[in-house]
């Protein structure tokens, strides 16, 4: 019965991101869950207009994300970071994580993700 659930959580790069467009967003972590079947950071934004926008960021699964230098701790509600990544296709504040960046410059994990990493 999990089966059509898990099926339809996992889903192709290319039907919700555009990987001919990269962004980047800065903002101050709301939360980080280090889940399967993708890790997500809700980011509050300051948009243009000055008023605050929250941001979703998709990552890859926790397994992917350890091989890369991530644990559970390395982003902390609270923690000002800068994120590049692929925007969502709808338009919506949405993105896939190809890379982050701590308030003091650092890169966070080992190295950028592509548009193929599982």
């Amino acid at each position: 019965m999990a089966a059509p659930f898990a099926a339809a959580a996992h889903h192709s790069f290319a039907v919700f991101f555009d990987e001919t467009r990269q962004i980047r967003i800065e903002g101050t972590v709301a939360s980080f869950r280090f889940t399967n079947p993708h890790a997500t950071i809700v980011l509050n934004v300051r948009g243009e207009d000055g008023r605050a926008q929250e941001w979703r960021v998709e990552t890859n699964a926790p397994v992917v994300l350890q091989r890369r230098g991530w644990t559970r701790d390395s982003l902390k509600a609270g923690d000002r970071v800068v994120i590049d990544g692929w925007p969502s296709r709808d338009g919506r504040n949405y993105m896939r994580l190809r890379s982050a960046t701590g308030a003091d410059g650092r890169a966070i994990g080992a190295a950028p993700f592509s548009t193929n990493d599982d």
